[in-house]
């Protein structure tokens, strides 16, 4: 029921505007503040390794070794992706273009920097995106989404028609 609610109804819809507008600020600003402000993400992965043991470590090892083998070697790499990840996957959810997949992306950035031992907004904002998640298309219904969607799928459909008179 709440499932149905959160796809298909205009309510619903409208209420998903103001989880992405409130989402969205969110992202615009922490981005737009490490772009502006010269983001290193160096000391912050160093504090996450760091934080992977004693007692009651607040990083899983796994994820520490995740940091130390691939994140801090390619730290220049992480200096570009987080800000302007965040700051486009703020963009995104603002307008409702593409929503599902920016809310994908955010939820994915929450999570791993949850998973470096940071809370803050973090949780509430996982929240606040699984219910655009699952709204799916629903999410997007009043943005630019209403526009560019079902170009979309006719692209995506006509390439599936391609592929199978391809097989036939």
């Amino acid at each position: 029921m709440m499932n149905t609610f959160l796809r298909e109804n205009k309510v619903a819809a409208a209420i998903m505007v103001f989880l992405r507008v409130y989402l969205g600020y969110q992202w615009i600003t922490s981005g737009w503040g490490k772009i502006t402000g010269g983001f290193d993400a160096n000391g912050f992965l160093q504090f996450a390794v760091q934080q992977s043991t004693g007692d009651h470590p607040a990083v899983q090892g796994w994820w520490a070794s995740f940091l130390e083998g691939f994140a801090i070697p390619n730290v220049e790499l992480f200096n570009v992706l987080v800000p302007w990840g965040e700051l486009l996957v703020g963009i995104a959810l603002i307008a409702g273009l593409f929503t599902t997949f920016a809310a994908l992306m955010g939820i994915t950035m929450n999570f791993a920097f949850m998973f470096s031992g940071t809370t803050s907004t973090n949780p509430q904002m996982v929240l606040l995106t699984i219910f655009i998640l699952v709204a799916g298309s629903n999410a997007g219904k009043f943005g630019i989404d209403y526009y560019v969607m079902p170009f979309v799928k006719k692209l995506i459909d006509r390439k599936q028609d391609k592929a199978v008179a391809v097989h036939k």
